[in-house]
């Protein structure tokens, strides 16, 4: 029991700095950047393309870490790029410097996460799996309503931003040296073959539903990410809040609402995957027309975020325990397959809805999101699953 709860705190903590501060700190904090590194429209949208290409790539290379070396290489490399990017940002006028940092801290993401279906596999009894996985994916949740509490007090209050990027910078370190004595403790591991065989498995059947419910999601949480906070700014803002502190709000709504995530594989043991994975996606049409109709009240942005936090973090639960199920013996490389899946639907997601928004406008292209999330919940099969 000693050993199940130092995976899953040390995992929470990995998950929760990597895509907590590291990934998406920079939106949140894009503000106080813009005015430090005179960052134009296409400056910013050049780093944060760079750094969803850093986090796709980082992916592959944690798959192949664990392949040859196992679970504890790649999450302390990753938590020490997160630190060491996260005190580049902090402590340089340089704006390149700055990018780099922002680029290293992304790959964190990429990996830190994955390698946890593997450490799970090799030192905890199967019943546990899914419980802890998915506290492992919920710790994301913290990370980000506590980088968007940071956030809103840089916004309001007038903290020092360089001061909290250096508190993120040790917190990352901190995460290092503890999985790195957590994770050195577990059973010694061969380095695995993966050969044509494995790789034709990751396209059976069973695993194909996962793999469109990744790409769907990927879509619309990307552009819900990247759009947002723009469709708030569209509808004249919410009411008693300057804008700089919108988004603030809600990424702390979404972290909030993400915590139900932890629950998840208890409510899939009741329910069973199908009404699960259909009942997220009619969350996430529910969310998506808040944020399309209602970003500029206080009610549909924090029911929004909130539910969007929900449907991330179940959704990533689900992903891991469906992967370590489907695929015990190569775990780690099944969940980075659905997550490159997801990730491919992150790049694609934002692009598409950039353009969709200048033929059409935001309202539009968040109702046709959620059309696309209603009808991957009704088509969700897991019969094969």
């Amino acid at each position: 029991m000693k050993k199940t709860a130092s995976i899953a705190a040390g995992g929470a903590l990995c998950t929760a700095m990597a895509f907590g501060p590291a990934r998406m700190g920079y939106g949140l904090f894009l503000p106080q950047f813009r005015d430090v590194f005179s960052l134009s429209t296409a400056h910013a949208g050049l780093i944060a393309s760079s750094a969803f290409a850093a986090f796709f790539l980082a992916l592959l290379v944690s798959a192949h870490l664990v392949v040859r070396h196992g679970s504890s290489v790649p999450v302390v490399i990753g938590a020490l790029a997160a630190a060491i990017g996260m005190a580049l940002v902090a402590g340089t006028h340089n704006t390149l410097i700055f990018a780099a940092g922002i680029i290293l801290s992304a790959t964190s993401a990429g990996l830190c996460w994955s390698p946890f279906n593997d450490a799970v596999g090799r030192a905890i009894m199967s019943e546990w799996h899914g419980r802890v996985l998915s506290v492992v994916s919920t710790g994301t949740t913290f990370g980000m309503a506590g980088a968007g509490m940071l956030a809103l007090a840089v916004a309001l209050l007038g903290w020092d931003w360089r001061t909290i990027w250096f508190g993120f910078s040790g917190m990352a370190l901190l995460c290092a040296l503890y999985n790195l004595m957590v994770l050195r403790q577990l059973p010694e591991t061969t380095a695995l073959s993966f050969d044509r065989q494995k790789f034709r498995r990751l396209m059976h059947k069973g695993i194909r539903p996962v793999y469109w419910i990744a790409l769907s999601f990927g879509i619309t949480s990307g552009l819900y990410l990247s759009f947002s906070a723009d469709q708030i700014d569209a509808m004249g803002g919410l009411m008693g809040l300057q804008a700089n502190g919108a988004g603030a709000v809600l990424f702390i709504a979404f972290g909030v609402g993400g915590i139900a995530g932890l629950w998840t594989a208890d409510v899939e043991r009741r329910v069973g995957l199908r009404r699960l994975v259909q009942g997220i996606f009619f969350c996430s049409t529910v969310s998506l027309l808040c944020i399309g109709i209602g970003a500029n009240t206080w009610a549909g942005l924090l029911v929004s975020a909130a539910l969007q936090g929900l449907c991330l973090m179940s959704l990533s639960a689900i992903f891991s325990f469906i992967s370590q199920r489907l695929y015990p013996d190569i775990s780690s490389i099944s969940f980075t397959a659905v997550l490159s899946i997801y990730a491919l639907g992150n790049v694609a997601g934002p692009a598409l809805a950039g353009y969709l928004a200048g033929l059409f406008n935001l309202m539009v292209v968040f109702t046709a999101s959620a059309a696309l999330s209603l009808v991957t919940g009704l088509l969700f099969r897991a019969r094969h699953t």
